[in-house]
């Protein structure tokens, strides 16, 4: 997968195009992510106790892999990371664009 959590990502295609936001949570056996801010839910929940009260709450909902892209900290522009060796001998995800390291190294 090319998406890892903590990724900046921007929605490219669907209700919430052009958002950006990080990525809270990665599914990659349904190849669905969960981007802070994006794709709002509205789920009908029953009251658990006092403290919990029932009512309507807004969530994300995940978002499929295809409709997102990486936001490349350096030309802010979305991009498809390509992986490479870095000095260490590690592989590290690099932007097609800029050549700039994308996400954790």
């Amino acid at each position: 997968m090319r998406i890892a959590r903590d990724d900046t990502v921007i929605i490219i295609s669907g209700d919430d195009k052009g958002k950006t936001g990080k990525v809270l949570k990665v599914f990659p056996d349904t190849q669905r992510v969960i981007v802070e801010g994006v794709n709002f839910i509205k789920r009908h929940t029953k009251p658990r106790s006092r403290m919990q009260p029932g009512g309507m709450v807004e969530k994300e909902a995940p978002v499929h892999l295809s409709n997102v892209m990486v936001v490349c900290p350096r030309c802010g522009e979305g991009t498809r990371p390509r992986r490479t060796k870095h000095i260490e001998g590690r592989s590290v995800r690099i932007c097609s664009k800029c050549k700039e390291i994308v996400g954790k190294t």
